[in-house]
């Protein structure tokens, strides 16, 4: 293979990775523990 198309790949790996990591955080069971500062201030 071609370094350009390992480096390609590789990239796409670590944002696929990244994007992934960022939904499971933001929708899945650690979700819990994040705080909504907009509910902290409601008046």
């Amino acid at each position: 293979m071609e370094p350009a198309t390992v480096l390609s790949i590789s990239v796409a790996t670590v944002l696929i990775g990244i994007t992934g990591f960022s939904v499971y955080t933001a929708f899945g069971p650690p979700s819990v523990e994040l705080d909504d500062p907009f509910e902290d201030h409601e008046d």
